[in-house]
């Protein structure tokens, strides 16, 4: 079986998108070194020849580089024309597509993962004439594709709604952490990391973007309840890179002048991008974590928090409850009143901290980058076989 990968995000490693399609690869590999039944796959990864080689590529998947023009034309080219036209050279027997991109047509067969479809679903996210005729283009290409993959059922139905392909051509694999999400593996560096964002004692943690989906004035909101009562023992750690420009349908408001507009900017801080390599710590040493979202396409927010022992207190909506199953305090993303009230219980209740670390714990396992490897040749397996 060979399979060849669109990997045009394979250095970009801070991305959603990065991160799949390395730890996906990863994964297969160790499947077929490990198990007879895999040893026949073979991987192909084919990407821009930017300046630097492609690091951390598993030794015999083979990669093939391809010239790329620049800017979105040149992404869009490679999309379209060099990824199936390349994949088609080497005798791939299906082409896929890590993102929501795939070619109008293609020389093998192609399965494409569509991680959300929120540029669809919600209208601040559909951008100028450029962006439009761009997603048209991706919305149109997933009629050719042989199956889709994504991150959940929530997903999955919203796949079926908005691009209006069969229930039965869409196939959810949930994703999963990596190993360095753990209550224990490296908490060596915790105090550095501490010291780094001069971090409080105790806090609560919000890591994350700033978008409007992410309902960030419903969690600062909350924090007029929760401020008086225990905002001086834990103040709230709002975590994650700014955008380039505020004030927009998208990027509403700055989180830190909607706090002082509401007088709680003494409980709440702001400690802008953190490494890549410091998110464990940052969640291993938050009393608790949140997550207000109103629309994820999966939420590695929650599941990174649970697999780093840290209770999680998450808005019961989009896929988030799937997720977190039974393991988190869920929250209508609508009641700022109720989050507070949430939030409280979980910072003082040791009792409800206790359970809500140990489901949370117990909830993790249950989510590989084994399993999603095993259920992906799954769909590869079938398509071939129709």
């Amino acid at each position: 079986m060979h399979i060849a990968i669109n990997a045009w995000f394979w250095d970009q490693v801070y991305t959603g998108s990065g991160q799949y399609v390395r730890e996906l690869v990863r994964a297969l590999w160790r499947l077929r070194q490990a198990e007879t039944p895999y040893a026949d796959l073979k991987l192909s990864l084919i990407m821009p020849n930017r300046a630097q080689p492609p690091a951390d590529v598993p030794e015999g998947v083979q990669v093939v580089r391809v010239r790329v023009g620049n800017g979105q034309l040149g992404k869009v080219w490679f999309e379209q024309r060099t990824f199936p036209r390349v994949a088609g050279q080497l005798g791939a027997q299906i082409a896929h597509v890590p993102y929501w991109a795939a070619p109008l047509s293609a020389p093998t067969r192609l399965v494409v993962t569509v991680h959300d479809v929120i540029p669809l679903s919600m209208p601040a996210y559909q951008g100028g004439l450029g962006a439009r005729l761009y997603f048209s283009l991706v919305r149109a290409s997933a009629a050719g594709v042989a199956h889709i993959i994504t991150d959940s059922e929530f997903s999955k139905q919203e796949i079926v709604q908005h691009i209006g392909v069969p229930a039965e051509m869409v196939t959810s694999i949930p994703l999963a952490t990596s190993a360095a999400f753990h209550p224990r593996l490296g908490a060596e560096r915790d105090a550095e990391v501490r010291r780094k964002y001069n971090l409080p004692e105790g806090y609560a943690l919000y890591l994350g973007g700033f978008d409007v989906r992410k309902n960030l004035r419903a969690l600062i909101a909350a924090y007029t309840y929760v401020g008086p009562s225990v905002g001086d023992e834990y103040p709230l750690v709002l975590a994650g890179k700014a955008p380039e420009q505020w004030g927009t349908a998208r990027f509403p408001d700055l989180p830190a002048e909607i706090a002082a507009r509401e007088g709680l900017a003494q409980w709440i801080r702001w400690i802008g991008a953190v490494a890549e390599e410091d998110k464990p710590a940052l969640y291993r040493m938050a009393r608790l974590f949140v997550m207000p979202s109103r629309y994820e396409g999966f939420g590695f927010g929650v599941l990174e928090a649970m697999a780093c022992g840290t209770p999680v207190v998450a808005a019961n909506a989009s896929s988030l409850s799937e997720v977190a199953g039974e393991a988190a305090y869920l929250v209508s993303p609508d009641d700022s009143r109720q989050l507070g009230g949430a939030i409280i219980a979980v910072l003082i209740q040791d009792d409800l901290h206790a359970s809500l670390r140990n489901l949370g714990l117990a909830r993790a396992t249950n989510f590989s980058w084994e399993r999603t490897a095993r259920e992906t040749y799954a769909i590869y397996d079938q398509v071939l076989a129709r």
